[in-house]
Parts: C-alpha cells; structure tokens; sequence
C-alpha cells in the first residue's frame, strides 16, 4: 500500500522546513508540525465526532494554514474536502451543501450569516468555527507528545476533494478529484515546470478553485517547497511579497496580471529570481506578454479544467510570442486528440473537440451518473472546448461547445445564470453570450423577452440577481428583445445574438 501522506514523509526528510507562511497572522509552521497537527486533528475527527474514510467536510474560508491542516487530515484519514465558494449566494450554497450531504463543515466567522441560516446547514451534525480549529492547533504544538497517525487504508481511487463547478445545467456539478489525480496532476507540473524542493511561490487563489489547489500548492507539498499563503488577491501586495520572498515561481490569471502591470509598485520592485509566471484561464493579451517580458519575467501560458489536472497543457515561455494565442503542447502523462462529431480524430489546423485519457481524469461527478456518462465515453473525457492543433502539437483554444466565457479568470456558464433570470416573473426567456470586456476580459450579455404587460428596467433585473447569483456571474450588459433569433432547430442562436451586441 503506498502511502498519500506527504506531510508525514516531508516530516522525515526536512523535519525543520517552513512549508507554509501565513502573511496576515505571521505564523509559520515546518513539515514536522503540519504532519502532528493532522495527526492530531485526524484523532479528534475520528474518535470524537465518528469521521471515517469517505466522509465529506465542507469549509468555507479564504487561504489560511489551517485550510492547509485540513487537507493534511484528508491525506491521513480519507476525509473528502468540500471547498465552499464564499463568492456564492445564501440561495446557490443551499443547492451545493445540501448535494454533497456532509457530515461536517469548519467555518471563517465572516461567512457564517451567509448560512446560517440555511436549511441544510442547521442539519449538519459536526460545525466547528475556523477560530476554534486554530486554538486546538495551538494547543497541540504546546504539547510535547506526538499523536498517533491514523491508519487508513486509502487507495488511489478514493476521493480528496469535491470541487463544485458549474455547468451547462441550471445547478452546479461536484467534481471528484481523487489521490490519484493529486499525484499525478504533481507529477505533470514538476516535468513541465522543472519544481524542486528549493522552489518559493506564494498562493492568494481562492481555495474552491482546482487552481487554488493544484496548480503549484499541492506540488509544492508534493515537492516539498515553500508557499506563502495570503487571504486574497491584492495586486501591490503581491508584487512586494514576490520581491520579499524572492519567489522562484507563481501563477495567476491574465486579469490580475493586468492589475499588477499597472500598478505603481511594478516598476519599483526587483523579480529577478521568478524564472517565469504560470498564466491560466484564458488567453493572455500579446501586449501584456510583452510587458512583464520587458520587466525580464517570462511568461508561460496553459490551459486546464477542474476535471482533469488542471495541468494539462503548457507552453513554454520561449514560445510565448512565436506561438501567440496557443496554449502549448499536452504535459506528460496524457493521451489527447481533436474528434469531430463522429469521434473521428482530425487533421492537423483543423476543428475539433478536445478529448482526453490520463491518470488525472476524474473518475466522474458526485451523484450525478448521467453528466459523468455523457462527459466520459469509452473512457474519453469529452472537454467541450473546441481546438485546433498546428503541424507542431501545438493547440490553439477555438471556441467553446458549451457557451461558457470567462470573466475575469472565472468561469461562466450562460444556462445557470438564464435560469435564475426566467425565474423572475415578468421574464419569458432569455439568453447570455460573453462580450468582449477591456477590464475583464470578457463580460456578460443578458437578451431577455419579457412576458406581455409586464415591465422591467436594467437596475431591476440586475438587483434581482444579486441576491441569487455570484457578483462575476451578473450580466454587465442586459439588453430587451420582443424575440430572441432561433436557429432552423428551434434553439436560441447565440451566434446572431454576439454580432447584436
């Protein structure tokens, strides 16, 4: 049986490394105390509150080390980790929480009124404050006795995470993410990215993106390197932070890269140790490529989704202008080609799906056997995304099967956010598209019909979703049609409706 405990072989290793720095606490625990503070809590989960492998605990909290803890607990004791979007509304939560009935949740006292309250919040039986959970993590480094590790027979194919992510349907879909994936996904990143245990980056991505995880902060403990963890993204803040801590490497997505590009401290601080920036999300803008160049930090771009990696491809950053506008060429350990409608594999510049096989596919969604069956077919995952490949393997992003855009680094799909506008009683349909946007990159497009005799203004509708939906998923432009064009089929054309905008 392989062990998936990395804090515990790090322990034996480096005992004494700093494998986490919390910037706003300014506490710093090594690999030897991550590993007893999991022992630790792995006991009180276990023999106090009956947790046992397979059992799901949600948290809602930004970055903080015991986050960090929790995900040691998982590798120990076979928990599954919820990572609750604190971006979400009280009424999307409800859906989420009640879906991936838990047995616990571990919550930031900020966050509490947004559940409180909620139905299937009350009925969880194990609710601890994030502040409690420190307090018991000081307790236990003030006491000289090392607690036993669990013994847990986790395999490969047992979940760590479920990572709620929307879809084409009106509800979010919970993405397994087992231990498999985790090592493998690390293994992909440290060939492409050449990681070492001498490597520094820092993490400010929120925790209930795969990103947040398992771009560089899960290969990192893989690897045994050191992460400054920050609550959240602050564009002058991290640069200093990336000078201070003379950071090796670190991620982000084009938009807080534009952020940081224009703000004051840019030309002031000195980033000569970053050997590149990982950039994610969407496609990066040559003019800003072109910047950071100039500053002498290279930029390399990938692409990758929650259910597979999320390291898929990369380009490298000498390639960053030769080949502008691709994300590169697949990571190691992936089979990949581009079918069309018929599953036939296409030549090369031309159109087809991306569909993948590897050790970090999942394995499917949580309760939800039909969107798995159609995603993955003959043990292909089907991406969605449409790409062409160059006669060099390299892949260009074309279009998107599913109409999701990307806002600002975070992913949008039009039929979730349609269904909270019909839902509204003067609404007969409606219909969203991703617009072109300087600040975001891309924004939201409502065309709505209303219902005969009804009335309904921009400010209405808009005050409507704000408490329904996520502030990035709100369409920054709504526009009033009697009817929305259709296709031949009946369908909505969502093509007629760009070229009205």
């Amino acid at each position: 049986m392989i062990s998936f405990d990395w804090f515990d072989k790090w322990a034996g290793y480096h005992p004494f490394k700093i494998a986490f720095r919390d910037l706003e606490t300014e506490r710093e625990y090594s690999f030897s105390q991550f590993n007893k503070l999991g022992n630790n809590f792995s006991g009180i989960l276990h023999h106090d509150y009956g947790f046992s492998k397979g059992d799901r605990l949600a948290v809602i909290a930004e970055n903080n080390l015991e986050y960090i803890v929790l995900f040691a607990v998982a590798q120990k004791l076979g928990i599954v980790l919820v990572p609750l979007n604190f971006r979400l509304t009280a009424h999307e939560l409800e859906f989420v929480i009640s879906d991936a009935e838990l047995k616990g949740i571990v919550y930031d006292e900020k966050f509490l009124p947004k559940i409180e309250n909620l139905k299937s919040y009350r009925e969880i039986g194990f609710k601890m404050a994030m502040k409690s959970f420190e307090e018991i993590n000081h307790t236990c480094l003030s006491n000289k006795i090392n607690p036993p590790k669990p013994i847990s027979l986790i395999t490969e194919e047992d979940p760590i995470f479920i990572l709620y992510t929307s879809g084409t349907t009106a509800f979010p879909k919970g993405a397994l993410y087992t231990h498999k994936m985790l090592f493998w996904n690390s293994i992909n990143t440290e060939l492409r990215l050449d990681l070492t245990s001498s490597d520094v980056s820092l993490n400010c991505a929120p925790p209930f993106h795969t990103g947040g995880w398992n771009v560089l902060l899960a290969p990192f403990i893989h690897h045994g390197a050191y992460t400054l963890i920050m609550r959240s993204f602050d564009a002058d803040l991290v640069l200093e932070m990336l000078e201070f801590e003379r950071a090796t490497i670190w991620w982000a997505v084009p938009t807080m890269l534009k952020m940081m590009a224009e703000s004051p401290v840019f030309d002031k601080v000195e980033l000569s140790r970053l050997r590149y920036l990982i950039v994610g999300g969407e496609a990066m803008p040559i003019p800003l490529i072109e910047k950071w160049h100039k500053k002498g930090v290279l930029i390399r771009q990938g692409y990758g989704l929650t259910e597979v990696g999320p390291n898929v491809t990369s380009l490298n950053h000498k390639d960053a202008i030769r080949k502008k506008g691709s994300i590169g060429t697949m990571n190691f350990y992936y089979e990949a080609k581009l079918v069309n409608q018929k599953f036939e594999e296409v030549a090369a510049d031309e159109i087809g799906e991306l569909v993948l096989k590897g050790p970090t596919v999942t394995p499917g969604y949580w309760k939800n056997d039909v969107v798995t069956r159609e995603t993955i077919q003959e043990g292909w995952f089907h991406t969605g995304d449409l790409m062409r490949k160059d006669d060099e393997g390299y892949f260009y992003v074309v279009d998107r099967i599913k109409n999701m855009y990307i806002s600002g680094g975070e992913n949008v799909y039009p039929a979730e956010v349609e269904h909270i506008i019909r839902s509204h009683v003067s609404v007969a349909e409606a219909a969203i598209v991703g617009v072109s946007d300087e600040k975001w990159g891309e924004a939201g497009m409502a065309f709505v019909c209303l219902k005969p005799g009804f009335a309904l203004s921009d400010d209405e509708l808009r005050a409507y979703c704000m408490g329904r939906l996520a502030k990035y998923k709100i369409p920054k432009y709504f526009r009033f049609l009697s009817n929305l064009p259709k296709n031949d089929a009946g369908k909505i054309d969502r093509k007629v409706l760009k070229t009205m905008h």
